[in-house]
C-alpha cells in the first residue's frame, strides 16, 4: 500500500466522527432525491398503466336525456376511436347504522359484456347478473369505511322511490381515484359512494329506456381534442348537454394531476438545496483541514510528491466520505420513498403500486453529491496546490494583531479574560468566523423550510374553514330548484340560518388564455358562506360584475376593471362582465357573482343547486332523518367532516412529507455545528493545551472554545431565519397550483424551533467535544517538530 493510502486510512480513524457527520449530510441530499423524484415516478408510472390497461376516456359530457342511436354519430367525429354512453345519476343512500345520510353516484353497466371505457378492477366478488335490479358493485373505499363485504345491503333513493341493493362486487375505477361528493372539497368514504348496476334497472327507475345521460370519448393518438369536444358539443345541445370537458378538467384527474405535481415541485426544491449545504460543508471541513495538515504537505512535496498526487490524495477523502453518504442514502431514500409512494397509493386506491427503484435514479444521485462535493472542495485543493515544500513544512506566519479599540478602553473591565480572548479569536479569523456562521444559518434555513409547510396547511384550514366558509352543512339538489325551496330547507329540525347557493359552469377567456369554471351565485352579504378578499378580510359581493380568485385573475393576467368573455355554458351564450374584485380562496380558481346579478346573466328567475345551513347541533339527528325523506335531496356535504377528512388526508400527505424533511433537515444541522466544533477543537488544541499548561481549569479552557461555538451559533440565526423564508417563498410558489395553494406563512414558532434544534445540535456537539478536550495528551499536542 502506497504512503499516501496508509495516511488516508489514519486520517479516516482519527477524522471518522467528523467524516460521518459530513456523510450523513450527504445523505440527506440523496435521500430526499431519491424518495421525491422515486415516489413521484411510481405513482405517475401507476397512473400511467392503470389508465393505459383500464381504458380511461379522454373526454366526457353529460346531458339530460340522449337517444341511444346517437351514439352512432358521436362514434363518426373525426378523430375519435371508442364511444361509451351511460345512464349516471346522483342519489341519497340509507346505510344500516350510520346516523348521516350518505350521497351516492349511480353508474350503468351495460346488460351483456363490459363497458368499453373506463372499465372496472375487480377487487372482490363479481359483476350483476343480468336481470337482477337489485345487485351491485361498490367502489373499494366506501365498502372499507362501511365494512362491506358482498352480501351487505343498504338502500338507495332513485327518483324518489327508495331501493334495497345488494352489494355483489367490490371494485376500483380509473374515473374515481380521487371520488369527492356533491359540495365537499375532500373524498369522504363513508359519505360518498361509487354504485355501478344494471343498465336496465336503472333506466327504468328513472325513464331513461334506450337513452343515457353520460358519455365518455377515447381519442385517436394525434386526434384534436378541442375540435371533437366542438362537434360533441354541437350533437348534444339540443338535448340538454352541458359542454364537454377534457382529462384536465375531469375532477379526480386535476387533483391527481396536481397531488403529483406538488410532490414533484417538492423533489426539485428541497433536494437542490441540501445538496448546496453538504458542498459547502465538504468546502468548509477540508479546506481547513489542510490548513492543519500544512506541514504534512510541505514534507509529501519534499519527498517527492507532486500536486496531482496530493490533489488525489484529498479528493480520495471527499470520495470515501460521498460514497459513505451516498450508500447511507441510497438506503433511507428507498425506505422512505416506499412509506410515501404507499401513504399515496393508500390515499388514491390505487389497484397495483411498487415503488420505482430507477438506477438512472441512483446515478443521478450518487453524480450530484459528488460533483456538489468536488465543487466543494475545490477551493480547498486549490489552497494545496500552491504551497511551496520549504514553505509549507513551515509554521505559518502569526496573525498580526492591531488594537481595534482606543489604548484608554479595556475589555477587561467589562468581560472576563476567557471571554475577551473568544472575541479576539474570531476578529482576528474574520473569513473562517463567518463560513462557520454561514454553515450554522443554512442548517436554520433548510429547517425552517421544511416546518414552513405545516404553517401553510393551518393558516389554509383557517382562512377556508373558519373565515369564508362557515356553514354547518350544504344540502344539494339533484337538479336546480326555485328559490323558495330555501324556506323549506330553512323549516327543517335543528336549522337556524339558511342561504341559497347558485353554481353555473362557465368558460371564462381573456385573450388566448381560457379556463372552464364553476361561477357561484349567492346573497350579497351572505353570512355562512363569505368573501373573503385578498387581505383576509370578509367583504360584500360587489352590485355588478364578477369578483374572481386572485390565482385566476393571475392566470388570465386580469386585474379589476378588465372585462373577461363568459361561455355560459348551459345557454350556451358568450357574455362580456367586468372584474369587479380579487379575492382570497385556497381550493380551485372561481368567480363569485351576487345571486340576483347571475340570475339576470342567465336569463332567469332566481334559482339555486345547494343551501348552506347553520345547524343546532342538538337537532343533528333529526335534521339527518329529515334530508333522508326528502327525495330532491342528491346530497349532504358537512363542514367538520370535511375538515376532519383534509387532515386526515391532504394535510398527512403534505406534512408527512415536511416530518420527513425536518428529520433530514435536523441531521443536517447537527453535522453542520459538530463538524465547526470538532475543527475548532482540532485547529485550537496548540493554544488549548498551552492555557492547561499555564494553569487554566479544564472547565476555563472548554468555556474559551464553547463561547466561541455558542456566540457564532446565535449570530447565525437571524441570518438562517431570513435565508428560510426565502427558501420558504420559493416552496410556496411551487407549491401553488390552480387545485389548491398556500400563503407565504411562517410562524414565530417555525423560527422558534428551528433554532432549538440547532442550539439543540450545538448542545450535543459541546458534550462531545468536552469529552475529547478532558482526553486530550498536553505533552502530545505540545510537541513541536524542530
Amino acid at each position: 500500500m502506497r504512503a499516501p493510502d496508509v495516511k488516508l486510512l489514519r486520517d479516516f480513524r482519527r477524522l471518522w466522527a467528523q467524516a460521518l457527520a459530513i456523510a450523513l449530510v450527504i445523505a440527506g441530499g440523496v435521500a430526499t432525491l431519491i424518495l421525491a423524484v422515486g415516489s413521484y415516478r411510481s405513482l405517475d408510472e401507476t397512473r400511467t398503466a392503470y389508465y393505459e390497461r383500464h381504458r380511461f376516456a379522454d373526454v366526457f359530457a353529460t346531458v339530460s336525456r340522449a337517444p341511444r342511436t346517437l351514439v352512432s354519430k358521436i362514434a363518426e367525429i373525426p378523430g375519435v376511436a371508442s364511444v361509451d354512453a351511460r345512464i349516471a345519476k346522483l342519489v341519497l343512500l340509507d346505510i344500516p347504522d350510520y346516523l348521516e345520510p350518505a350521497t351516492g353516484e349511480v353508474k350503468s353497466l351495460p346488460e351483456i359484456g363490459e363497458a368499453s371505457l373506463n372499465l372496472l378492477y375487480m377487487r372482490v366478488g363479481r359483476m350483476p347478473e343480468p336481470g337482477r335490479a337489485e345487485e351491485v358493485v361498490v367502489n373499494e373505499g366506501f365498502a372499507l369505511s362501511h365494512g362491506f363485504q358482498p352480501g351487505a345491503r343498504f338502500s338507495a333513493i332513485l327518483n324518489g322511490r327508495k331501493r334495497e341493493l345488494t352489494i355483489v362486487g367490490i371494485a376500483l375505477s380509473p374515473e374515481f381515484i380521487y371520488a369527492v361528493g356533491p359540495g365537499d372539497i375532500m373524498p369522504d368514504d363513508r359519505r360518498f359512494g361509487l354504485i355501478w348496476m344494471s343498465e336496465k334497472a336503472l333506466a327504468s327507475a328513472y325513464d331513461l329506456d334506450d337513452a343515457f345521460s353520460s358519455v365518455s370519448l377515447k381519442l385517436l393518438r394525434g386526434a384534436s381534442e378541442s375540435e371533437v369536444m366542438m362537434r360533441l358539443d354541437a350533437l348534444l345541445e339540443r338535448y340538454g348537454g352541458r359542454a364537454a370537458y377534457g382529462r384536465k378538467d375531469q375532477t379526480s384527474h386535476a387533483w391527481l394531476n396536481h397531488e403529483l405535481d406538488m410532490l414533484n415541485n417538492m423533489s426539485r426544491t428541497l433536494p437542490p438545496i441540501f445538496l448546496l449545504v453538504s458542498a459547502f460543508l465538504v468546502n468548509l471541513t477540508l479546506s481547513r483541514l489542510v490548513a492543519l495538515e500544512r506541514e504534512q504537505i510541505g514534507l509529501m512535496k519534499a519527498l517527492g510528491y507532486n500536486n496531482a498526487s496530493i490533489v488525489m490524495h484529498y479528493l480520495k477523502f471527499v470520495t470515501v466520505i460521498v460514497m459513505i453518504g451516498i450508500v447511507i442514502g441510497s438506503a433511507a431514500g428507498t425506505w422512505l420513498g416506499m412509506r410515501i409512494t404507499g401513504l399515496f397509493g393508500d390515499f388514491f386506491h390505487f389497484p397495483f403500486l411498487v415503488f420505482t427503484k430507477s438506477p438512472d435514479l441512483y446515478v443521478i444521485a450518487a453524480f450530484l453529491s459528488l460533483a456538489a462535493a468536488i465543487i466543494g472542495a475545490v477551493r480547498a485543493l486549490r489552497e494545496v496546490v500552491r504551497l511551496a515544500p520549504a514553505v509549507a513544512m513551515q509554521a505559518p506566519a502569526p496573525p498580526r494583531y492591531r488594537r481595534l479599540l482606543p489604548a484608554s478602553f479595556s475589555l477587561d473591565r467589562l468581560i472576563s479574560q476567557p471571554t475577551t480572548m473568544m472575541l479576539r479569536n474570531i476578529t482576528r479569523h474574520p473569513v473562517r468566523s463567518l463560513f462557520t456562521t454561514l454553515g450554522i444559518a443554512l442548517a436554520t434555513a433548510i429547517l425552517i423550510v421544511s416546518l414552513f409547510t405545516g404553517d401553510a396547511m393551518e393558516q389554509l384550514i383557517d382562512v377556508t374553514y373558519f373565515l369564508a366558509d362557515r356553514q354547518d352543512a350544504t344540502v344539494s339538489f339533484v337538479e336546480k330548484r326555485p328559490l323558495d325551496v330555501v324556506l323549506q330547507i330553512a323549516r327543517l329540525p335543528g336549522v337556524l340560518v339558511a342561504e341559497p347557493y347558485r353554481e353555473v359552469p362557465v368558460r371564462i377567456r381573456n385573450g388566448n388564455v381560457q379556463r372552464r369554471i364553476m361561477i357561484s351565485g349567492r346573497p350579497r352579504n351572505a353570512d355562512l358562506n363569505r368573501i373573503i378578499d385578498v387581505d383576509l378580510r370578509p367583504v360584500g359581493l360587489p352590485e355588478g360584475g364578477l369578483a374572481i380568485s386572485s390565482m385566476l385573475a393571475s392566470i388570465l393576467g386580469v386585474r379589476v376593471g378588465d372585462s373577461v368573455e363568459l361561455d355560459l355554458l348551459e345557454t350556451r351564450r358568450t357574455v362580456v362582465v367586468p372584474v369587479a374584485a380579487l379575492v382570497e380562496d385556497y381550493f380551485g380558481i372561481r368567480g363569485m357573482m351576487d345571486s340576483d346579478t347571475l340570475a339576470r346573466l342567465m336569463r332567469e328567475a332566481p334559482s339555486l343547486n345547494s343551501v348552506n345551513v347553520s345547524l343546532d347541533q342538538t337537532s343533528r339527528e333529526a335534521f339527518y332523518a329529515a334530508i333522508k325523506d326528502l327525495p330532491i335531496v342528491g346530497g349532504l356535504a358537512l363542514q367538520r367532516v370535511s375538515l376532519a377528512n383534509f387532515r386526515k388526508l391532504v394535510a398527512l400527505l403534505i406534512t408527512t412529507m415536511a416530518s420527513i424533511y425536518t428529520g433530514l433537515a435536523a441531521v443536517i444541522a447537527f453535522g453542520v455545528v459538530y463538524n465547526s466544533a470538532r475543527i475548532s477543537l482540532s485547529e485550537r488544541a496548540r493554544e488549548l493545551a498551552s492555557l492547561r499548561v499555564l494553569g487554566f481549569t479544564r472547565g476555563e479552557v472548554l468555556r474559551i472554545l464553547l463561547l466561541e461555538l455558542a456566540l457564532l451559533t446565535l449570530i447565525a440565526q437571524p441570518p438562517g431565519w431570513l435565508i428560510g423564508y426565502g427558501l420558504a417563498w420559493i416552496m410556496q410558489k411551487n407549491l401553488a397550483g390552480e387545485l389548491m395553494r398556500v400563503r407565504l406563512i411562517v410562524e414565530q414558532s417555525t423560527y422558534v424551533f428551528a433554532s432549538a434544534i440547532v442550539l439543540a445540535a450545538a448542545v450535543v456537539s459541546a458534550l462531545v467535544v468536552r469529552r475529547r478536550l478532558n482526553e486530550l495528551d498536553l505533552v502530545t499536542v505540545l510537541k513541536t517538530r524542530d
